[in-house]
């Protein structure tokens, strides 16, 4: 049913190339080529994923897990008590399956895969949509033999590739969950990855994108990048409670909330790709469910199966108006849940109890 292939990405973190980060066995398949919406045709295409349960006789128990921007295939490793016998996505009942997106870093083609023609792709690798990254997990379904699933859920950018199966391939749903995520990338969000964007860009060790047979990659640029997007993923009550005017209390001088944006810096560096991180960026930013679809009240508004929405109650990345947009507008969506956090954004990846009911509820839908 697949087919070994060895990953070719890896992350430059001081010149030494370094496998990518991965906590769990990883499997790869190839889905041949995907035709792009920008017109251009990414080929070869390998998807790196992970499974846990056992797929049925009948192919109708599994469980589609998207991820979001820095996640890859291992649920365990960035969603922990949320996968396994007893828990949300009991094992015992389903296949659980989550593949790394193209334009990954985890395994699947990205930036830094080599390409046909034996060279990394570098700037030369598409651009893409969050449409084209569901083409691809549709084609990499079909290498599953998997028709339908149960349920497809995913925060943030995972969220957004769930929304769009409920909209574009309605049949292979039974039902979707969106987490902390959106119909559209707003102004404020694409303000915000923009800067994010130009800091790696601005790195002298960028080289257009074309680093990987340099001695350094764009650690410094993708570090501020990350730095920025951590603070969009938090709240500014919690950075000062835990935080505050404190002093790190070595001898660099540095505020305690320095060192730990500094700390979430070099965290991703060591399993990270500049490249990547721009592709998915640029992905986010171009999301328009309603793009080409009469707009976003049309889109949504056309859907036909059960939707639930998660909204979290200090997200100011994605803040609780966009879920509710989706949850007012979808026919067929549950009344709005939402979680009520400290944590910002990423209450999804902190109030795994909280967030394991919603999905539970999800299931007694499909």
């Amino acid at each position: 049913m697949t087919t070994p292939i060895p990953p070719t990405d890896f992350t430059s973190v001081t010149g030494a190339w370094l496998e990518t980060y991965d906590s769990g066995e990883r499997q790869f398949i190839s889905i041949g080529s995907v035709a792009l919406e920008s017109g251009d045709v990414l080929e070869e295409v390998v998807i790196a994923y992970q499974s846990w349960g056992t797929l049925n006789s009948a192919k109708d128990n599994a469980i589609l897990v998207n991820h979001a921007l820095t996640g890859w295939s291992d649920v365990l490793g960035w969603w922990p008590s949320m996968v396994g016998p007893g828990l949300p996505l009991d094992t015992e009942k389903y296949f659980v399956i989550c593949p790394n997106v193209i334009g990954g870093c985890q395994g699947s083609t990205g930036p830094s895969s080599i390409a046909p023609d034996g060279k990394r792709y570098g700037s030369r690798f598409p651009t893409l949509t969050i449409r084209d990254m569901v083409a691809a997990e549709v084609a990499f379904s079909d290498a599953l033999g998997i028709k339908k699933y149960r349920l497809a859920l995913g925060p943030s950018l995972g969220g957004m590739r769930a929304l769009e199966w409920a909209v574009q391939w309605p049949e292979r749903v039974g039902v979707i969950c969106t987490i902390g995520s959106s119909a559209v990338a707003t102004g404020d969000q694409i303000g915000t990855a923009s800067i994010q964007i130009r800091a790696i860009k601005s790195d002298p060790h960028f080289y257009g994108g074309d680093y990987y047979d340099k001695k350094q990659g764009p650690i410094e640029g993708l570090g501020i990048a990350r730095r920025i997007a951590h603070l969009t993923y938090r709240t500014e009550a919690e950075m000062d409670v835990r935080f505050g005017r404190e002093l790190q209390g070595d001898d660099t001088g540095r505020y305690a909330v320095e060192s730990y944006l500094d700390h979430q810096a070099v965290k991703l560096a060591h399993r990270f790709d500049a490249n990547t991180y721009i592709a998915l960026t640029e992905a986010m930013n171009s999301h328009d469910i309603g793009r080409d679809r009469g707009g976003v009240a049309a889109a949504l508004s056309a859907i036909t199966v059960p939707v639930v929405v998660l909204s979290i109650d200090t997200d100011r990345l994605f803040p609780p108006r966009l879920q509710s947009e989706i949850a007012e507008l979808v026919p067929t969506a549950a009344p709005l849940a939402t979680l009520a956090s400290p944590f910002g954004h990423d209450g999804f990846l902190v109030e795994v109890e909280a967030v394991g009911e919603v999905i539970r509820s999800a299931l007694r839908l499909g």
